[in-house]
């Protein structure tokens, strides 16, 4: 049956199994197929044109999988070309950056949202233009974090250094006084703990992880995709499949870290 398909999603490396992650909190029957394309990250630096190369290569890829939906767990790639993915596809393609978004504006108080992503992610605007198509009003302060991405793919977030970075880049929006950071990359809820602590306590971190999973269920429940065994030992029983593009010994070792289980990669070569 239909619902019986798993749930794809693609993203530059490991950053994409924060969603993932949050996908099993909120649709433990779901079975899940994830590639990270670890041997050509960080999209970030990477033209818009060659990053939607990268991700239309992977869910092409990912189509002959028997999946259902899939999710484009990169804030780049989704930023890069997602109305193009959605176009050319039958089944449902979700982005990472409209949940967000609606959860920010959601806590907003002073009208005064930060965004955080790669370089590509920043330059392309596509943060700023969705919330302010929903909110003119709202005041969008961005900076790009391109080595976060380094960071947790290098598994490097307990590192005295990370906080000295994250300092550095978050200076502007603190005294910005946002009151609501969108972490607009999905490796940066890897570094919500100093993340948190660089902006302090009175500033809402919003998780397009954890948005996005919420967004998933509802587009599976419209269609009628949705499993209907809600067991998470049964979900869990039909095998979860990861790929990558380079080698498989680091993402198994940050994806079983960050996931809580073994994770078995095999690699694939475009």
């Amino acid at each position: 049956m239909p619902f019986n398909k798993a749930i794809a999603m693609l993203d530059s490396g490991v950053g994409g199994l924060t969603v993932v992650r949050e996908i099993f909190k909120e649709l433990p029957a779901e079975r899940i197929i994830y590639f990270g394309d670890t041997a050509r990250m960080p999209y970030g630096p990477r033209s818009p044109g060659e990053v939607r190369r990268f991700a239309e290569e992977i869910i092409e890829f990912l189509c002959t999988q028997d999946i259902k939906m899939a999710i484009v767990a990169c804030n780049s790639a989704s930023a890069a070309g997602l109305p193009r993915y959605q176009g050319t596809h039958e089944i449902p393609i979700l982005g990472v950056i409209e949940p967000g978004v609606r959860a920010a504006l959601a806590h907003t108080r002073s009208k005064k949202i930060g965004v955080i992503g790669t370089s590509g992610t920043v330059e392309s605007g596509a943060y700023e233009a969705a919330i302010r198509a929903l909110d003119p009003g709202v005041e969008v302060i961005s900076r790009a974090c391109p080595l976060f991405v380094l960071i947790v793919e290098n598994n490097l977030t307990e590192a005295p250094e990370t906080r000295v970075v994250a300092k550095e880049y978050l200076a502007p929006l603190k005294e910005a006084g946002v009151d609501t950071l969108i972490l607009g990359c999905t490796h940066y809820p890897l570094m919500e703990g100093v993340i948190g602590q660089v902006m302090g306590e009175g500033v809402k971190l919003v998780s397009s992880a954890r948005e996005t999973a919420r967004e998933a269920r509802k587009i599976l429940t419209s269609l009628h995709l949705l499993n209907p065994d809600s067991s998470r030992e049964e979900g869990c029983r039909g095998g979860h499949r990861y790929y990558c593009s380079g080698p498989p010994a680091p993402f198994e070792e940050i994806g079983k870290k960050l996931l809580q289980q073994r994770v078995k990669a095999y690699r694939v070569l475009f």
